[in-house]
């Protein structure tokens, strides 16, 4: 198993001020951190991969897709925009090192028409996902698409739909995850749901109801680690957590209140609250 903290919770732009909090991390006992990718060119990634390299840390990345390159676009011309972008996505992991790129890039992230996904929709998704994953196959990278709930997308919002659009990619590249906090909200029983998944499961995040500090809300964690216990998975668990620090990314994960102490509150805790769960302790961490 490794152990990653996603980045969203200080930045949507990994530079060189970072770095402290890289060492910190690596020092709190983590495998690796996820990278937020929603810009740049690949060379912008450099000097962050050397970083990564001289503390020892591996690195996922996470990215999304927009209005202008949504992929389940009815517009020929958007839909190629998805696919530009995700390929840059693909080759900024591969100056990473990244073994892994998660999110929600099968459609535009926040859009909404209206009613619910359409056939067409989901052949337009899996049209531009299949295309990227042939290019990821050349840089060895994992696409692990994700499913949201409903207030976040409405393309793919449980585990047995996100099944359903890699069957129909059809692709070695091309997987999906699993992330708690979406699970809570749309899944009768999260415990089946990664059953359901465990075939085609490439990630993990870990993130309370709330997107405090894992441990410490209503997510039946003992049934979550269980069910992955039972299928075996020994990929990446990342917390996920979020904060009102950046307004932009408070905004766009509708926090607008203080749900944990200090950041640091979230990755001591919240790692030591994973490492209990894979020991057989469930204490808790608040």
């Amino acid at each position: 198993m490794k152990l990653g903290m996603n980045l969203l919770l200080w930045t949507g732009q990994v530079t060189a001020e970072h770095f402290p909090l890289l060492a910190k991390l690596k020092a709190a006992g983590f495998d690796g951190v996820e990278l937020p990718v929603f810009g740049g060119a690949p060379s912008d990634y450099k000097p962050v991969r050397a970083e990564l390299d001289r503390l020892g840390l591996k690195c996922t990345t996470v990215t999304i897709l927009t209005k202008e390159t949504n992929a389940a676009s009815p517009d020929a011309a958007t839909r190629q925009k998805a696919v530009e972008w995700l390929k840059t996505v693909v080759e900024i992991n591969h100056v990473l090192g990244a073994e892994t790129v998660c999110g929600p890039y099968h459609s535009a992230i926040g859009e909404f028409t209206g009613t619910g996904p359409t056939a067409d929709e989901k052949k337009h998704s899996a049209d531009v996902l299949r295309q990227v994953a042939e290019f990821a196959k050349q840089a060895n990278l994992m696409m692990a698409v994700e499913y949201l709930n409903r207030f976040e997308c409405y393309l793919i919002n449980t585990a047995a739909q996100a099944v359903e659009l890699v069957k129909m990619v059809d692709h070695p590249n091309l997987r999906t995850m699993y992330d708690s906090f979406h699970a809570h909200i749309e899944e009768k029983d999260p415990a089946a749901a990664i059953r359901t998944i465990a075939p085609v499961l490439a990630h993990v995040h870990i993130s309370e109801n709330d997107r405090g500090i894992p441990g410490t809300g209503q997510v039946n964690w003992d049934d979550t680690f269980g069910a992955l216990a039972d299928i075996k998975y020994d990929g990446w668990m990342t917390i996920e957590s979020f904060g009102r620090a950046l307004p932009d990314i408070a905004a766009a994960t509708k926090v607008w209140r203080d749900l944990f102490p200090t950041a640091e509150d979230v990755y001591t805790k919240g790692i030591k609250f994973i490492k209990e769960q894979l020991s057989g302790s469930s204490t808790c961490c608040g």
